[in-house]
């Protein structure tokens, strides 16, 4: 089993998002819930709260890539084959509507083949508190196997 997931799994979701805070720190500025990961899914929780909202009193962009990186980078980790490594390389965001409450960031990798070394398009949702798709994100993961 992957190192990450293990941890995830043994740790639980609220002591698994602290250390993975404590490993990339600035993913603790949207206080994060990695809520469900495994192999081609990952799920984050942003709790709404004034530090993370922009001029209009709603979630900043930048706090919905922060999430969105989170969940591709951790379902990414638990879905590349065992000593693979993987880095972020882009990233292209949609913008559709404003969030006045809390997100939850889902990345879904199902579709993609994690097998072949290269770059990989994650898609990843981020919906509200009630459901409504409010930002989109294609992150592109270059995968390189050992």
């Amino acid at each position: 089993m992957n190192q990450f997931l293990s941890m995830f799994t043994s740790a639980g979701p609220e002591a698994f998002s602290k250390m993975a805070c404590k490993v990339a720190p600035y993913f603790s500025t949207i206080n994060p819930l990695v809520s469900e990961l495994r192999p081609g899914y990952a799920s984050v929780q942003v709790p709404f709260s004034r530090e993370i909202t922009n001029h209009l009193g709603t979630v900043h962009a930048i706090a919905m890539c922060n999430a969105a990186e989170l969940a591709a980078g951790t379902m990414t980790d638990v879905s590349i084959p065992a000593g693979a490594r993987w880095i972020p390389k882009g990233m292209t965001v949609e913008y559709l509507a404003k969030a006045k409450t809390g997100v939850t960031a889902v990345a879904n990798g199902e579709a993609v083949d994690w097998l072949t070394e290269g770059d990989k398009i994650v898609p990843v949702d981020v919906h509200d508190a009630e459901g409504k798709k409010v930002f989109t994100a294609r992150i592109t993961m270059n995968v390189k196997l050992s």
